[in-house]
């Protein structure tokens, strides 16, 4: 005989389709500051670009 036993755990039972997730809008805040790291990084690619379209120098003897 078995010293000890276990229940058998059921599934939970499935209730129909989950209802819609609400999306919360964000802050006006963190909207003004997604903005201004959108306009950051496109002025950090646009230097960077410059950066390797243009020769470098060569050095003077």
């Amino acid at each position: 005989m078995p010293v000890f036993t276990f229940e058998k755990i059921s599934p939970p039972v499935r209730r129909g389709p989950l209802p819609p997730i609400v999306k919360k809008q964000r802050g006006v805040i963190v909207q003004i500051l997604d903005r201004f790291v959108e306009a950051r990084v496109k002025r950090t690619l646009r230097r960077e670009k410059r950066a390797i379209a243009r020769r470098q120098p060569k050095p003077a003897k």
